[in-house]
């Protein structure tokens, strides 16, 4: 298995692009402070994915830093495989590249690409990185290379071209079915949504409102009913049994356990990513409330 040198295993995912740089980083200290291992984000259009690696890495002492995911579309293979191979001769063991084909809508809209034939676009991208010569960075070691697999074939990919998963809004049983797909040797690290508030209603409103826009992606849809839900949970913002599903909604205690779910069922490491009452909340204060039950500190 390749190095990771997760301090707990249990992390943080936070997509911080509506927060400057600076206030990210101060916020990324005190994550690494309470204990927490990682700290996990997306790429959909906000800030640069490997220029914000590189002020986390360099603003905290042993945080592991992920990306989750790094859009393929955003960047050629030989600009990824370079920009991943300084920051791991930089940071060894602290950066994860995190890497998906993203989705159809945003490619086309965003990147002006092309979304044909993903999983073939993903197996090129990262041969085309395992090309890139050993001089751009001597002496360092390739990057851990995570893939955003929801679907049996992209988990496959995981393991034959990859150091293992990052699956994102998924149940305990897809994590189970991951690891038994990728074997014990490679790297499962799921992502697992909060809500800390014993108010139901508003749990599910929160639920409700992270799933808004991956309730319209086919990929999430089809991810969604292989896990066991059906048509009916996938209207827009999801049914209440899907946001149950995706979310756990509860005090500390409940939260930790679905935690816990994701561990026992095979996963090496599980972030975090707490629905605030609004998406551009501080995370810190129920990060902090749920650092004890995590058993962190």
């Amino acid at each position: 298995m390749s190095r990771i040198d997760f301090a707990s295993r249990v992390g943080v995912w936070w997509t911080s692009d509506q927060w400057s740089i600076n206030d990210v980083i101060g916020r990324a200290r005190e994550i690494e402070q309470l204990g927490y291992g990682s700290l996990f984000y997306g790429e959909a259009g906000g800030k640069e994915t490997f220029t914000q690696a590189a002020a986390l890495l360099s603003g905290t002492e042993r945080l592991v830093v992920g990306t989750g995911i790094a859009n393929i579309h955003a960047r050629s293979a030989p600009a990824s495989e370079s920009g991943a191979r300084t920051l791991t001769a930089q940071y060894p063991g602290r950066f994860v590249l995190g890497l998906g084909v993203s989705h159809a809508p945003l490619v086309e809209r965003s990147y002006a690409g092309s979304y044909s034939r993903p999983l073939s676009t993903m197996r090129d991208y990262l041969q085309t990185m395992d090309a890139v010569p050993a001089e751009v960075e001597p002496g360092a070691q390739r990057p851990t290379r995570l893939l955003a697999a929801l679907g049996p074939k992209m988990i496959e990919l995981s393991s034959t071209a990859a150091d293992g998963a990052h699956p994102y809004l998924v149940t305990p049983e897809h994590t189970a079915s991951t690891r038994e797909q990728l074997g014990p040797d490679k790297w499962v690290v799921s992502e697992q949504a909060a809500a800390l508030t014993t108010d139901r209603q508003e749990g599910l409103r929160r639920g409700h409102q992270h799933l808004h826009m991956y309730s319209q992606l086919p990929n999430y849809q089809n991810s969604w009913l292989r896990q066991g839900f059906d048509e009916s949970d996938l209207v827009v913002g999801g049914s209440d049994r899907l946001a149950e599903g995706m979310v756990a909604m509860g005090d500390a205690e409940t939260v930790a356990a679905q935690v816990t779910r994701h561990l026992d069922a095979g996963a090496d490491h599980v972030v975090i990513q707490v629905l605030g009452e609004d998406p551009a909340a501080d995370p810190l204060p129920a990060l902090r409330e749920l650092a004890p039950a995590l058993g962190l500190g």
